[in-house]
């Protein structure tokens, strides 16, 4: 079966899955293997720090797959990013701007010619996007990871309120991990799916195999594990941020995991969701 979808046409992937962009763990190796299985990956552009080294990581990410790839440029994360984005201007990689208008960056952005992405909480927040010439949008539900907006509703909600608003391609994300979440988001609009959490779980995920265990032993029935997903976490520029390996990784992922019995590769996860979804469409009674 062929995944075909507006997301597959304009990034190039062979799935309609893309890597979501994770702050300190978002390196080019990572990237390049989720690439490289047939997903679009992501490199963080915060974590490489300088132009400089952006430039030789989306070098060695090129060298190291055949599959697609974006930068993330996180507003009010990243440093220096107007010299990042020129730097993926001049490499010529998709770009998904997050966290913030992307106002600043819109007109360059266009002026480029660069399949741009932003990723936005709220709908309105992505019909704004829209407006500035955006080829595809991430609406993230509440069920997902990392920061959130207090406005933010749960994903289906946001993923079928979005579709409704918007004319540009939507891309589902928030507590994605599995072939039922992949289906159902299609079957709400969406034209391909981010995964952030799942990933997180793969041998190839720098998070250290610890944390990667502590993920799959969360429960959904487990309060602790409800309440920090669901509860708002707004982004403090001034907060300090930890080093990578100073994270308990299992404290910062989304619902998805706790559909995960084991650490796979990343090729083995995307075929497994798949292959998985491919069964289930063949066996729904009701489209025969």
């Amino acid at each position: 079966m062929e995944w075909k979808t507006k997301i597959t046409d304009l990034l190039g992937c062979k799935y309609p899955i893309l890597q979501g962009a994770t702050e300190r763990i978002g390196v080019w190796p990572y990237a390049a293997a989720i690439a490289e299985a047939g997903a679009h990956g992501t490199i963080t552009a915060s974590i490489s720090k300088t132009p400089e080294q952006l430039q030789e990581d989306i070098r060695n990410c090129k060298k190291a797959t055949t599959g697609t790839f974006g930068v993330n440029l996180s507003i009010g994360i990243c440093p220096r990013i107007d010299e990042m984005l020129e730097v993926c201007i001049a490499e010529q990689v998709p770009v998904e701007t997050a966290l913030y208008k992307p106002d600043a960056l819109a007109k360059r952005i266009k002026e480029s010619g660069l399949k741009w992405i932003h990723k936005s909480a709220r709908v309105k927040d992505a019909v704004h996007a829209q407006e500035l010439g955006v080829d595809a949008i991430i609406l993230v539900g509440l069920e997902g990871g990392g920061f959130k907006n207090p406005a933010q509703y749960p994903t289906m909600t946001t993923i079928l309120e979005g579709v409704r608003r918007l004319s540009v391609p939507v891309i589902a994300a928030g507590g994605i991990g599995d072939a039922h979440a992949f289906l159902g988001a299609l079957a709400l609009g969406a034209e391909g799916v981010v995964m952030a959490s799942a990933f997180m779980t793969t041998k190839e995920s720098p998070v250290s195999q610890k944390w990667k265990e502590a993920m799959l032993t969360l429960s959904l029935d487990d309060p602790e594990f409800r309440n920090r997903v669901m509860t708002p976490r707004i982004f403090d520029p001034k907060a300090p941020r930890q080093a990578a390996d100073d994270v308990n990784w299992s404290n910062a992922v989304s619902f998805s995991v706790a559909g995960i019995r084991q650490v796979l590769s990343v090729k083995e996860l995307l075929e497994n969701i798949t292959s998985e979804a491919e069964a289930i469409v063949k066996g729904w009674r009701f489209l025969k």
